[in-house]
């Protein structure tokens, strides 16, 4: 499950237990992140998921559902070029 992955990865990255994290869970106001946090986030989701995940692309993704979202967004463009 793409949440369960991102999560994961949320924890490793703003040492928070991953029980912590919930879908509603804001990225900068509950976990702090700033903006190099979230170049190194982005470097790894971008990895995990096989998917182009941009910067620019994040800056009004607050919640950890908005960024589960466009990840689901992303595989699902991906998976229709292939498959055309």
């Amino acid at each position: 499950m793409i949440f369960e992955r991102v999560k994961k990865i949320l924890s490793e990255h703003f040492s928070v237990e991953e029980d912590f994290i919930n879908a509603e869970t804001d990225l900068v106001h509950d976990l702090g992140a700033d903006s190099l946090d979230f170049a190194d986030f982005v470097s790894s989701v971008s990895s995990e998921f096989d998917v182009d995940l941009e910067l620019e692309g994040l800056e009004n993704m607050r919640t950890v559902s908005d960024i589960v979202k466009h990840i689901e967004d992303l595989q699902d463009k991906k998976e229709n070029k292939v498959n055309d």
